[in-house]
Order: C-alpha cells, then structure tokens, then sequence
C-alpha cells in the first residue's frame, strides 16, 4: 500500500517492485549519423537482490564515504513516505541510474530536494542523468511542490551544466552543516 507511484504496483499488473514512469529515446551526438539511447526509469518499490546489486555497484562511485546498503537498509529508505527512489535503465535491462526524490511538507509548503543522484561511469554522457532527473522533475511538479531543490559539488561540471540546461539555477544562499 501507500500513495503516489508506488501504489500503483500491484499483482494485478504483475509488476515486480517496480512502476516504469517513462521510456525516453534521446538523440545523442550531431552530424549525419546521431545515435539514438532508450532510458528506461522506474520507480523502484522493493529491495530485490538486483536493486542492492545495482547500489553496490554505483554508490562508489557517488561517494567514497557511504557505507554499502543491505537489503534492509535499503527498504528502510524504499519504504520512508518521504522518498521515491527512481532507477534509470539501459536498452538492455541494466539498472544504470539512481535518484532519490525527497518530499516533505513544511508550513511553507511541500518542498521536494534531489539527492543522490548517480550514473554508471560507463552510462555516462548518454542522457541517463537527463532522464532521471526529468522524472523527478516530473513527479515533484504533479505533487505540487512549491520548491524543488538540489546541491552538486563545484567539481562535477557536467552536472552542472546538465542541472541549468533543465532549468535549475543557482541560488544565492548560504548551506550550512552541523559539525558537532
């Protein structure tokens, strides 16, 4: 049970934890012979032996600090209110993708943030990261969300580049962290 996308997935449908929320076919390169990629992102509902695989591979390469996620750890956050948790695949089945959209209603409004976003090394540069994040752009929007907000190291360029071609811009505030 629950709301949103989520509860959509159920026998009836046979469906393996999991909702498709698009398939988006991306025209990547110029010239007289563009390629085309299909992406494939879902929400992701359950923490099948695949998913904690997938999180295991691309979760290093998003931090070198996260602790490995177990198939509990990672139905905790499958099942928090709060998160949907969309996973882009390849052509071919593979999980290639992960973004984590947060929701939270506050007295100002239903706020929603953008975290952890990561694409495989080897999936990069071919519109992976495009079609997760409009998804979630997507699905912040239909909810209702006044704001929708994300953070990216001054490092990842392309991230960034990706994050302003999408519509998102810079804002001028101060982001601050407890230390204690």
């Amino acid at each position: 049970a629950g709301s949103g996308p989520r509860s959509r997935c159920g026998r009836r449908r046979r469906c393996v934890g999991r909702v498709i929320v698009g398939s988006y076919l991306l025209i990547r390169g110029r010239g007289p012979y563009p390629r085309s990629v299909t992406v494939t992102v879902e929400v992701a509902s359950e923490a099948t032996t695949e998913l904690v695989e997938a999180f295991g591979r691309l979760l290093p390469q998003l931090s070198r600090s996260a602790a490995a996620l177990d198939a509990d750890a990672l139905a905790r956050i499958l099942g928090h209110d709060a998160n949907t948790v969309f996973v882009a695949r390849s052509a071919d089945g593979t999980i290639v993708g992960t973004l984590t959209l947060v929701m939270v209603p506050i007295p100002t409004g239903l706020r929603a943030r953008i975290e952890d976003v990561v694409v495989d090394t080897a999936a990069r540069g071919q519109g992976v990261g495009t079609a997760l994040t409009q998804a979630a752009i997507d699905a912040a929007q239909r909810a209702g969300a006044r704001t929708l907000d994300l953070t990216s190291r001054p490092d990842r360029d392309a991230a960034g580049r990706l994050y302003e071609r999408l519509g998102f811009r810079p804002r001028d505030t101060r982001l601050y962290r407890y230390g204690g």
